[in-house]
């Protein structure tokens, strides 16, 4: 993606453009997959910690990322395609990797079927996880 594209995604979501950002925003762009905190940490070690957080949060909370329930309650992050500041949702699946661990956003529309819940309580999300072994994996 190009630095000016970049560029527009961070005002469009009312976040300051700054080189964190940019780099994370890259970098999540690239790897058109779900991030944790870790695969951030290590690749860019020239951000201290907090300064990461700070940016998942910022990106979270305008809707540029969205967060995915991991593994005894970690997270992954992926990228929203349709969210903003006012109206953050994300009504699809994620399908995770039993093999090489990778999360993605499952894009094509499938359908989610409805819940019923008991009376007085209140949906507010759905996390929809899929395990299973990818495409990659899968060919090897």
């Amino acid at each position: 993606m190009k630095y000016s594209e970049l560029k527009q995604s961070l005002k469009n979501h009312k976040l300051r453009i700054t080189d964190c950002r940019m780099d994370v925003l890259a970098y999540f762009k690239e790897m058109q997959r779900a991030l944790s905190f870790k695969d951030l940490e290590d690749k860019f070690q020239e951000y201290d910690r907090v300064t990461l957080y700070r940016t998942l949060h910022s990106f979270e909370e305008n809707g540029l990322l969205h967060k995915i329930p991991g593994d005894s309650g970690s997270a992954v992050y992926g990228l929203c395609n349709d969210c903003d500041v006012e109206s953050h949702h994300h009504n699809h699946m994620h399908f995770k990797c039993t093999s090489c661990g990778t999360t993605e956003c499952i894009d094509v529309p499938v359908e989610i079927p409805a819940l019923s819940l008991p009376k007085n309580y209140k949906m507010t999300d759905m996390d929809v996880i899929v395990n299973g072994v990818c495409n990659t994996c899968n060919s090897n």
